[in-house]
């Protein structure tokens, strides 16, 4: 994958392994689900809270390892807080995630 796509994997409220990615855009990430391996990946049109959290642990991850610069976490974080306002700030500390 180039720098610009994220991946990890998470599982669903019904108990099924997805298989996310979020690719970098511009100023904008687009994310992408799919169940298996062979499965068409599907554009997510309004990412949960979770996908955006685990976007930002691997963007601080990355940063650490100098894959990324740091202006991006900060660029992530007031996207986080603009589409979901009630989050708790703890829930942005780096390591927070553990999903």
């Amino acid at each position: 994958m180039p720098k610009a796509e994220i991946s990890w994997k998470r599982t669903s409220l019904e108990g099924e392994t997805l298989q996310c990615y979020a690719q970098h855009v511009g100023k904008r990430w687009i994310f992408y689900r799919r169940e298996k391996r062979f499965d068409k990946w599907i554009e997510v049109a309004i990412p949960p809270l979770e996908d955006w959290l685990a976007l930002l642990d691997s963007v601080q991850r990355r940063i650490n390892r100098q894959l990324l610069p740091p202006e991006v976490e900060g660029r992530v974080r007031k996207i986080i807080m603009e589409r979901f306002p009630e989050t708790e700030k703890t829930k942005l500390e780096p390591g927070s995630y553990l999903g």
